[in-house]
């Protein structure tokens, strides 16, 4: 381990003495050859601190996952690449390990401005640390052991830090990078972060007495960043709460429960409770699809329910056809629920006849569209130009991130920083456990176009 900046890093295997941790005497991060940083080949436990809230919730899934091959994602892919850019930034940009910047084709301007945010973040809780007089222990990418609580459980925390609270009390914070934009993840009792956390005190909470733990996520693409507090004896209760189920599901037993846990679950398009829940809800909420027909002393008599010579082979709503928005609204977690289903049993289907010639009785494999491409990009232009077309290239301006990186952040600020502007982003409904603050609807319509209400009133 070594001090750069006042601030003392340590090998990622290695857990430091008391002296160590303070005085930065470790030679060997201080020798350690240039590294490219590769977060795709590490080892995962069964008890993964990322599946957390799916194996505390439904116990038995993880080993019945263990029968799916496992695949990957270009979402996971890019996340992947992220995260190893986010790790050069804070190691290389700010502590001065001797890497190699890492490649990728993901690396947009969206995704280097997120770990941008990033590494921001986590580099000024270090220098707040060093400010108030700490020299903090900061960990990069560090293996997070919680076997203790869950059997061979493991797991690598983007950052940890460990120093001291703004009066004084031993901290540690453990820092997490999302880089999805779909779902916006909260810190608040995450049991990912918890997990991490209890890593961290069983390794690290002797160096300064830690009595606080505190958890951030950093969702930069979807300008989230969310931070749980707790004390280091509430975390270590819940570690012991959670050793009963965490048995069960290394076990593989316990009962199979839906919920959004079941997001990224490789069981869910064959799961039975899932097709059970799913089915189940959306007869109760929606049709009657008793086996004899529709039951007439179930519907409530409507002109547009109760026709003169009702259908009785077809399935009838059983409610009036226009529900309040105060019930569509009570009903939108159900239907995020049976829809994520449908889109796993399609998936899972599509996957068996595609990429397994498995024929599905009533349908059939065709080709879809393709868009054309040219093969060969010199023999084009040199056949264009030779018959005379020369205005065959397009130039473009340079990206607002590429620009920055030129000019340095202070003097893009002076030249260029009036002509920048962030638009608001858009409008989406969310539950109100969303920590993101609510618009202000009657100015939000100054900002978007809104249809003329005497052009909607009248359905074709």
């Amino acid at each position: 381990m070594e001090k750069k900046k006042n601030v003392v890093t340590v090998n990622r295997t290695v857990t430091p003495t008391v002296g160590e941790a303070r005085a930065g005497t470790d030679a060997r991060a201080r020798d350690a050859p240039s590294e490219v940083p590769d977060h795709a080949h590490r080892g995962h436990a069964l008890l993964s601190a990322s599946k957390a809230k799916q194996w505390l919730h439904c116990p038995p899934s993880l080993r019945w996952e263990e029968r799916i091959p496992d695949k990957t994602s270009v979402y996971a892919e890019e996340g992947t690449a992220a995260h190893e850019l986010g790790e050069y930034k804070i190691r290389h940009g700010y502590l001065h390990d001797r890497m190699q910047r890492p490649q990728s084709d993901f690396y947009t301007e969206e995704i280097e401005e997120a770990t941008d945010i990033y590494a921001e973040f986590v580099i000024a809780i270090i220098e707040e640390m060093k400010q108030k007089g700490t020299i903090p222990l900061v960990l990069v990418e560090e293996r997070l052991d919680y076997s203790h609580v869950a059997p061979d459980g493991f797991g690598t925390g983007d950052i940890v830090i460990v120093g001291k609270t703004a009066d004084g009390k031993g901290l540690i914070h453990v820092v997490d990078y999302k880089n999805g934009k779909g779902v916006l993840v909260d810190a608040d009792h995450n049991p990912q972060m918890m997990l991490y956390a209890i890593g961290a005190l069983k390794a690290y909470g002797y160096i300064y007495d830690i009595e606080t733990v505190r958890m951030t996520i950093v969702q930069p693409r979807l300008d989230n960043i969310s931070t749980f507090e707790c004390t280091a004896k509430e975390l270590t209760d819940w570690g012991e709460s959670i050793k009963p189920i965490a048995k069960l599901a290394y076990e593989g037993k316990g009962e199979a429960r839906c919920g959004d846990w079941c997001r990224f679950c490789r069981v869910k398009p064959q799961c039975r409770a899932c097709a059970e829940e799913a089915l189940s809800l959306t007869r109760e909420e929606f049709l009657d699809l008793d086996a004899d027909g529709a039951a007439l002393s179930d519907i409530e008599t409507t002109d547009t329910t109760a026709p003169y010579a009702p259908d009785r082979t077809v399935p009838t709503f059983r409610k009036p056809s226009m529900l309040p928005l105060s019930e569509l609204a009570e009903l939108l977690p159900t239907l995020n629920r049976i829809s994520g289903w449908i889109e796993s049993v399609f998936a899972f289907v599509s996957t068996e006849a595609i990429g397994h010639g498995v024929p599905i009785p009533g349908y059939k494999v065709v080709e879809g569209r393709s868009k054309r491409a040219f093969t060969d990009t010199r023999a084009v232009i040199s056949a264009a130009t030779s018959e005379g077309y020369t205005d065959i290239y397009k130039s473009e301006l340079i990206s607002l991130t590429e620009f920055e990186k030129m000019m340095g952040k202070k003097r893009f600020t002076e030249i260029l920083g009036k002509y920048v502007a962030k638009p608001p982003g858009k409008l989406t409904l969310v539950p109100e456990s969303d920590p993101r603050p609510a618009v202000d609807m009657s100015s939000a319509a100054d900002e978007f176009d809104v249809l003329d209400e005497t052009e909607n009133n009248t359905i074709p």
